[in-house]
């Protein structure tokens, strides 16, 4: 009879921390602007072409896509990506201050490559779920600068050997060693991280102190939360120009 009781309670537990959880969810997704409909989204670029999402791939020739979330290479080891992506994209205005950082870096004998840019909104509530450490991943109750089309995880590569530079740790490292003010590390590594820096917030990025390969757009409350699929995101791209 005893067991039963124990077991009753230990139930009763599962039960409301369950109904809790759910609770928090809920909360959520009433308090936060999401957008899930490619139509609002269309009409959102279609009164204001600042919130376009542009392909990044697309932006400059030394520009490369690694995307670890397509892929079971990151610190999931999940697959929250469709299997074999191939795009990603920024808004307007910070793939416009890519594109400049891509054209600088190649005089320099180096080119991009991109981790990470546009997350949908499911995603990040699915990485809060295993790992809830605002340092290293966005609390879904506000939502993040990638939920928004303004951060991008990036690294730089030299063009002539297409290797990636030495920056002390691999891609989403959540250890110190990470960390932009970490004295503990080769200079080397500590020149490589400044050569990226310092271009990124030259064109106006923000670097985040807890990771070196991630930089976001100032927001100024301007846009939204997005949670369409990346095929849904590529439906609205530009036009190109019209050759004359």
């Amino acid at each position: 009879m005893y067991n039963i009781v124990i077991r009753l309670h230990f139930l009763c537990f599962v039960y409301t921390f369950f109904c809790l959880h759910v609770s928090a969810q809920d909360t959520v997704k009433s308090t936060l602007p999401i957008i899930k409909d490619p139509e609002q989204f269309r009409m959102v670029v279609s009164n204001d072409s600042s919130q376009q999402l542009i392909r990044l791939d697309k932006l400059a020739p030394n520009i490369r896509l690694d995307l670890r979330y397509a892929d079971k290479n990151n610190f999931t080891g999940k697959r929250l990506y469709p299997r074999g992506l191939k795009i990603t994209f920024l808004r307007k205005a910070p793939a416009e201050a890519l594109r400049e950082v891509a054209i600088e870096l190649e005089k320099q004998g180096f080119g991009l490559k991109i981790f990470d840019a546009y997350r949908p909104y499911s995603a990040t509530v699915e990485m809060w779920d295993l790992i809830r450490d605002e340092r290293y991943v966005a609390n879904p109750v506000r939502g993040s600068g990638h939920n928004r089309g303004l951060s991008v995880d990036l690294t730089l590569y030299y063009m002539r050997s297409g290797k990636e530079l030495a920056m002390g740790t691999g891609f989403d490292n959540f250890t110190e060693a990470a960390h932009h003010d970490n004295p503990n590390l080769p200079e080397k590594v500590l020149i490589n991280r400044g050569i990226l820096k310092s271009v990124m917030e030259k064109h106006g990025f923000q670097a985040l102190d807890t990771e070196w390969w991630h930089y976001s757009w100032p927001n100024n409350r301007k846009y939204d939360v997005l949670d369409l699929s990346f095929e849904e995101v590529n439906r609205f791209q530009p036009s190109p120009p019209r050759q004359h």
